[in-house]
């Protein structure tokens, strides 16, 4: 969609014109609920197991991010003054640039507080509850522990793609 019809709908469509996106000059966050909203849509809450140097071996990261075509960019720094934390990351050689939250602190302090302020909707409301779930453990110091990050491994499989459709 963000690159055009295909030839193929494009001939099977003849009569179709194409009308330019508008620029959307203005991309100021003015409703917490609209970002609430735009994040359960187009946002991420991550949990990323990678190998360390730690006595396990493995070290556990937790991102907040959104992805957005590079012509949003400026909603994504918006993001980031609204939000008071995070950080824009274009992506090299692609048409797309990601606004990512991954210090601790800024999570624990204002991601979390803001999303529970005001409310996520739809599967995204579960991510989130999972996500807390493993900062809270990660508060504890469960994730330096085997046990620990076996729960959060566990927790883990069931976010975003892994998690179950519902009925």
């Amino acid at each position: 969609m963000n690159n055009g019809l295909t030839e193929v709908l494009t001939e099977s469509f003849l009569n179709t014109t194409s009308i330019p996106r508008p620029l959307v000059l203005n991309s100021e966050i003015k409703d917490p609920n609209w970002l609430a909203g735009f994040t359960a849509g187009e946002g991420c809450f991550y949990v990323k197991i990678s190998k360390s140097k730690t006595k396990l071996g493995q070290a556990v990261q937790l991102i907040f991010q959104i992805t957005q075509h590079t012509r949003d960019e400026l909603l994504l720094f918006n993001f980031k003054n609204y939000l008071g934390c995070g950080k824009y990351y274009a992506i090299t050689g692609k048409d797309f640039g990601d606004f990512r939250v991954s210090r601790i602190s800024d999570i624990t302090e204002k991601i979390i507080p803001f999303f529970t302020k005001y409310c996520l909707q739809g599967a995204k409301s579960k991510d989130f509850e999972d996500f807390c779930k493993i900062v809270y453990l990660m508060e504890k110091k469960a994730h330096l522990t085997l046990n620990g990050l076996e729960e959060i491994r566990k927790i883990k499989l069931g976010m975003n793609k892994g998690r179950p459709l519902l009925p």
